[in-house]
């Protein structure tokens, strides 16, 4: 649970950056939140979450 909000506090705050960057436009944002909603929707959410959590846990022991 700590990763899954650490990853919506680190996705969000890069969200922001690029809107207030202009680096991608509120319609794009928009489009991409999207698609993540609905990709969370499916199968492949479990994938997904299996994938950050095999990358944060890497990340943990490399030291």
């Amino acid at each position: 649970m700590i990763v899954t909000l650490s990853a919506v506090f680190l996705f969000g705050l890069l969200t922001v950056v690029l809107l207030h960057g202009r680096y991608v436009g509120p319609l794009t944002a928009i489009a991409v939140f999207l698609f993540g909603f609905f990709v969370a929707d499916t199968g492949a959410a479990h994938l997904v979450r299996d994938v950050l959590t095999a990358v944060a846990d890497a990340a943990r022991n490399l030291s």
